[in-house]
Formats: structure tokens, sequence, C-alpha cells
């Protein structure tokens, strides 16, 4: 991993997974740089929404924006496990540079990854792993979010074999700041007997090599508020042949393949940005004096902490445990979708605790309890909602006990 990290950061706090000596030195100095030259700006970006491209560029040197990327194109090759600490430090200081970390590696590049040539890696992949160019994943559309398999968005083969592309996207993470775009467009009907997945295909393009192309709305949001987010838009956009990523009508398949890596990324996010709210309570209350002593010690508060600290370190697990079935290639779609769905309701909840046991001062934007809330609420949703998680995890259960 090509790093400028400062590698005498003190010890990591001991409420994080075992690491070993790799993870450790990385993880050590990344608190060191997020402590240095992300958290103090991170309070004023969330009011402004000013996107932190020389944060993200700097993350770029240091190999952060191409985690787990090979070498081979510039990557840090980093395991699952690993990239899943990376996330959840950078979420503990600021929820927006980490939608930004997490969507860049684990939904533009995973694509490109899962699905492309070796012509493709080739050229997309070294720009987007040192953040030379940074990566969209446009999936939801105005008209389908949970139903991915209504979009509408169309590309048609033309007589030379290239493509063009019409339609939009929205909500979409590095939308107007992006320099590569993978997009999601049905190119074929559904066949007979087959979902109506069936038929979409995936494209890859540069967006400095195209016309047609225009950021729409860009989303003015409750949380999140300096990670980008657009609209997009598509007019008669001449694509090449070789910009077809993966099989023509079957990327479905690998959509769901790139939201199993992501949701290990969401999971980390929702877990990281709990944690930073359960720590500032507890230091808040350990402060915080009534009737001659820390709030802290009054059983109610204390027990509350405990809660707070089991959930946090039970989703961590549940995170882990994801992490390895991937890196060991093993299916991990139930085990991923478990984990997204503890790990950010505990976080959610996490932060929501916070902010009660701050009282007043936890409503109010002097202290960051209520931007740790307000930034983790769209990780219930994001990578697939509440819902689609317990449908994924009701299925698998069904199928076990149904024979």
């Amino acid at each position: 991993m090509t790093s400028t990290l400062d590698r005498t950061t003190p010890a990591i706090s001991p409420n994080v997974q075992p690491m070993n000596d790799d993870q450790r030195t990385i993880v050590s100095a990344l608190k060191s740089f997020l402590k240095n030259k992300v958290e103090p700006g991170a309070a004023e970006r969330d009011q402004t929404g000013e996107f932190p491209m020389q944060i993200v560029g700097e993350l770029g040197e240091m190999g952060i924006m191409g985690a787990q990327t090979p070498e081979e194109y510039g990557g840090s090759a980093l395991d699952t496990a690993t990239f899943a600490m990376i996330i959840e430090e950078i979420a503990a200081v600021d929820g927006s540079l980490c939608l930004t970390v997490a969507s860049h590696n684990s939904l533009c590049q995973g694509h490109i990854l899962i699905g492309g040539t070796e012509e493709q890696k080739q050229k997309f992949l070294p720009d987007l792993a040192s953040a030379k160019k940074l990566g969209a994943w446009g999936l939801t559309e105005p008209g389908s979010g949970s139903d991915s398999g209504g979009l509408q968005t169309k590309a048609v083969e033309q007589e030379d074999g290239s493509w063009m592309l019409n339609g939009s996207k929205n909500f979409i993470t590095q939308g107007s700041v992006g320099g590569t775009y993978v997009i999601l467009a049905r190119t074929d009907a559904a066949r007979e007997g087959k979902s109506k997945n069936d038929g979409i295909s995936a494209f890859v393009f540069n967006r400095d090599e195209v016309t047609g192309f225009s950021v729409g709305r860009k989303e003015d949001k409750l949380g999140l508020r300096s990670s980008d987010t657009a609209q997009l838009i598509f007019e008669d956009i001449h694509l090449p042949a070789d910009a077809l990523l993966g099989e023509r009508g079957n990327a479905f398949r690998d959509v769901m393949k790139v939201l199993d890596g992501g949701r290990v990324g969401i999971a980390a996010m929702g877990l990281g940005l709990g944690r930073a709210a359960f720590e500032f309570a507890a230091k808040y209350t350990l402060g915080r004096e009534q009737f001659g002593k820390p709030i802290a010690y009054n059983q109610d508060i204390s027990f509350r902490l405990a809660n707070m600290d089991t959930k946090l370190e039970a989703a961590r697990l549940l995170i882990r445990k994801a992490a390895d079935l991937k890196d060991a290639g093993e299916t991990f779609t139930t085990p991923v979708a478990r984990a997204k769905l503890f790990a950010t309701t505990v976080g959610v909840e996490a932060c929501d605790e916070a902010i009660q046991m701050l009282g007043g001062y936890g409503y109010v934007k002097e202290y960051p309890v209520e931007r740790f809330w307000r930034d983790n609420r769209l990780t219930r949703i994001g990578e697939g909602t509440d819902e689609v998680q317990r449908l994924v995890i009701s299925r698998d259960v069904l199928k076990r006990f149904a024979d």
C-alpha cells in the first residue's frame, strides 16, 4: 500500500476488533490523518455542503480510494475486514467523507472488478484507485428504488455495435463530481419466464469522453451533506461497443454481487457513526455532574451505555464474519444482510441514545451527536433498506426450514 501516513500514531482504542500488525499500522495512521485533516472541518462542511475534494485526493495518495483494488491496477489490495475497519474509522469522524470512500470503492470500482474485461480494468481502475477520477454508480431512478428491475433508462444497440443511452438516475453518490460512471440500463425485454431484472446491462464510461451527459438536481439532504448526491440525465449519449460492462442482459447478477460488497461498507459506516455517538456520550456523562457526582454513575445511564457497547460490539462481529466469508470466496449474501440490518439499526439507536443522554445539548449543533444521527439515518436506506435485508434473511430462513 503506497502511503505517506504517519506510523507513529498512538495505539488504537481497545474497543475495536483484534488486528494484525498490518491492520494496526494502517488504521492507526488513518486515525492520525482523520484527527489532523478531517475532523477540524467536518462540522463546517456539514453546514456548507462543500465537497472535500482536496481531502479525497490525499486519501487517494494514501491508497484509501483504491483500498480493495488489486495492485496491478494501482490499488492497495486490502482484504475486506481491513476495508471495514477503515470505513468504521472514517465514519466515526465524518460520515459524508465515509460515504464517498465507501461508494467509490465498493460500487463503481467494485462493479468494474466483477464484470470488467482486462482492457476495461486497465483503462478505468488506475485513475479511480488514485482518486484522479471519482467513481459513480447509477442504479436508482425516480420510479425505481428497491424495485431495481423497474428502471426505465435504455441503451439501444446501433448497427455498428455501439450504443445510444437515454434516461435518468436519482440519488447518485458522486453524481456531479464523478469522472467515471457505471450505469445500469435496459437493453432487452425480459425473456419469458424470467424476472423483470432480466435484460438489464451495465455500461462504463468517462464523463469527459461523451456528450449528452448532464447533472440535474443536487439533493438538499437531512444528513451526509458534504457527500455529493445528484440526479444524472442522459440524452443520446453515444457509447462505443466496448463500454458494455459484463454480459449483455445479465448485469443484474453482477449488481447483486456489487450490492453485497457494498453492504459491508454501509454496515461499517453505521457502526462507526454509532460508535462515535456512544464514545461522545460516555465522555460527556462522565464530565457532567448532578447531585454531586457524574451522571454516568447513575445506574440508568451506565446500563444504557453498557447496552450500547454490547450491541455495537455484536455488530462489529457480524460485519467481521461477512467480511471473512467474502474474502474466503464463500457465499455471504445472508450474513452481510444480517450485518447491515443489525449494524445500521443499532448504530442509529446509539446516536439517538446519545442525544437523549445529552438532553438539550444533544439537540443543538454545538455538539456533534445530532450530526452523527442525521448522517447515520441514511445507512438504513442505502444499499438496500431494512425491509430488503429482512426479505433476504427471511428467504434464507424459510428455505433452510422448508425441507
